[in-house]
């Protein structure tokens, strides 16, 4: 492991395949046998276009390399620029600026010497190569551009596919904004007054906003993006996506381009181009990269500086999901499903916005409608088409609201009924009719926690006989980020404020503490976040006659909570501190979601 940097004199060659092989050997990390025979394997060796580290990875074996003992070209690559004392660096476009990245040199230039330029920062650039013996571009560059050199490693994957995608990105937006008119610091009337004395304006089909749209799309799906964001201001737009319940800034695009990819969308929705001064909504159905249908929510919302848009991306494989994959424990999928087993009566599922609500509806319904049942929704929007379920939109511009489907729905010969939400009380006294004829109707309430939703529909006006004459159960729900199984650590539970912590919690529960934990890292894979992914956490609240008879003599949230706790209830806490026990997230994450009462 004590190899230098190689010299800035030496002839510029390519690294080979056996020299890869040797230092690996070398360094105990693959067997010598495995080297052999992957330079014998005939296979590999007519290979030789391709990067050594690619060779490696596509033999399929199982070292040392990386935490998670799967070589790939970024194992390999962390590896030896470890190994030659030159910098690493993992290529994440969000946090790249591609306009001033690639002035930085041509595209031509950036493939016929195998870099990448990834930051420009006071005198100095990055240049990102996969070949430490090829240097003559060093000084090359910093000649041309009078600029310092930093030469960084990073995987040969990540350079071919960004020298595409930067360069042809970045030429796009240039076009783009060429073929447009400034409009810098001008009030929304005023550039409308402008654009139309000009007589010109970015074309919504035109193939190079086309392409920045396609872009973005495909950019989300890579990124795993729930939500895309176009974030008008008042000289630029901000583009950014939401991952794992995070806002991240991606790219900040001219304002005339901006207006024309909200154009594109909007088109694509099948929205009102010309309408900018109401909000609207849309879809738009598209695929991912792996060629998966998935279909986008559109949102647009006037703004000072012009119309902001907001997508919502419905993962395509929420319809194939499973509770295990939603977070249930065994006790609590076994709770869940004596629940939905009712032959009638109302089950909700409360929480806030982006909690995961209608993804546990839609697996929920998923079992549920078998072909001996007729299931029928009423939603606002319908969020996932399933050709299992009679889906209806709500639609208030001709009084189709959530009362008024329930109330149609019913002369459907239904089954199973799911109303989106429960906003008002014509709609829940609607759903507390359809139980009371024998129905099993599912919806969502916005409430803190399980007793909250029974005290929010008292205030609503809805009886309380009715209520527990109806209400079979209801469960709260949050989302937490898991940790990185690729980074994550283990340590020893022993800090005496998580132990005061996890008493304050889960002692009443008689929830042993763990002896380990684990913490959060960062990697590559986690774009050094520590977490990817997230899981939910569950409270629920099954209407046993106990708790009937505490809300039926007109009992307070506290009454019912404790009738609750007796019922078999644990606290949206208990079940994230069950997630930290079992080292899928932390005491952090949960009282983010579910803060200390």
């Amino acid at each position: 492991m004590a190899t230098a940097a190689p010299p800035k004199s030496a002839v510029d060659r390519k690294l080979t395949l056996k020299e890869v092989l040797d230092w690996l050997v070398e360094d105990g990390l693959i067997e010598k046998e495995v080297a052999s025979k992957i330079i014998q394997d005939s296979r590999y060796v007519r290979g030789g276009a391709k990067h050594p580290f690619v060779i490696i990875a596509e033999a399929n074996i199982r070292s040392p390399v990386q935490r998670n003992n799967v070589v790939n070209p970024e194992g390999l690559t962390v590896w030896l620029a470890a190994r030659m004392h030159i910098p690493f660096m993992h290529v994440d476009p969000l946090k790249i600026d591609l306009k001033s990245v690639t002035q930085v040199m041509s595209a031509e230039y950036a493939q016929r010497r195998g870099i990448l330029p990834t930051e420009v920062k006071g005198n100095e650039v990055t240049i990102a190569t996969c070949e430490p013996f090829m240097t003559s571009w060093e000084a090359e560059l910093s000649q041309m551009l009078r600029l310092k050199i930093k030469r960084v490693l990073a995987s040969p994957l990540d350079i071919e596919r960004y020298q595409g995608e930067f360069f042809n990105l970045a030429q796009s937006m240039k076009r783009a904004e060429a073929s447009g008119v400034p409009t810098s610091g001008l009030s929304n009337f005023e550039q409308l007054v402008e654009l139309g004395k000009a007589g010109r304006n970015l074309d919504a089909n035109d193939h190079h906003i086309v392409h920045l749209v396609d872009w973005l799309f495909q950019y989300a799906f890579d990124q795993r993006a729930s939500d895309i964001h176009l974030e008008p201001r008042r000289d630029v737009g901000i583009l950014r996506f939401r991952i794992d319940g995070v806002l991240h800034e991606v790219y900040q695009v001219p304002y005339t381009v901006m207006v024309a990819m909200t154009s594109r969308i909007k088109i694509l929705g099948r929205m009102d181009v010309v309408e900018k001064r109401r909000p609207q909504d849309g879809r738009i159905k598209t695929r991912t990269v792996t060629g998966e249908e998935t279909e986008l929510r559109l949102s647009t919302l006037p703004t000072a500086h012009g119309e902001k848009v907001v997508m919502r991306i419905f993962d395509p494989e929420v319809l194939q999901r499973d509770f295990k994959d939603l977070g249930f424990t065994k006790e609590e999928h076994e709770m869940w499903q004596s629940l939905i087993k009712s032959p009638g009566g109302i089950l909700l599922v409360t929480g806030p916005t982006g909690s995961g609500k209608t993804t546990t509806l839609y697996t929920t319904l998923k079992q549920l409608a078998t072909s001996e049942v007729n299931v029928c929704t009423i939603e606002d929007p319908i969020e996932m088409v399933d050709p299992r379920l009679n889906q209806m939109q709500v639609q208030t511009e001709i009084d189709l609201t959530f009362a008024a489907g329930v109330r149609a729905l019913m002369r459907q010969d239904p089954d199973i009924i799911m109303v989106g939400e429960v906003r008002d009380l014509e709609t829940a006294e609607m759903a507390i009719q359809s139980a009371l004829t024998g129905h099993l109707v599912l919806s969502t309430l916005h409430t803190n926690d399980a007793p909250s939703s029974i005290s929010r529909l008292l205030d609503l006006g809805v009886p309380a006989y009715l209520l527990t004459s109806t209400l079979i159960g209801i469960m709260a729900q949050r989302l937490v980020r898991t940790l990185c199984p690729n980074c994550k650590e283990k340590i020893p539970f022993q800090r005496e404020e998580d132990h005061a912590l996890w008493h304050s919690v889960c002692a009443p529960f008689k929830a042993a503490p763990p002896t380990e934990v684990y913490r959060p890292v960062g990697c590559v894979e986690c774009r050094n976040t520590g977490f990817r992914g997230r899981v939910a956490i569950y409270e629920i609240l099954p209407m046993t006659p106990d708790v009937k008879k505490v809300v039926g003599a007109g009992g307070d949230i506290p009454a019912i909570t404790q009738a609750a706790y007796k019922a078999g209830m644990r606290p949206l806490r208990v079940s994230g501190a069950t997630k930290v026990a079992l080292g899928m997230t932390t005491f952090e994450e949960v009282l983010k979601s579910a803060p200390l009462a």
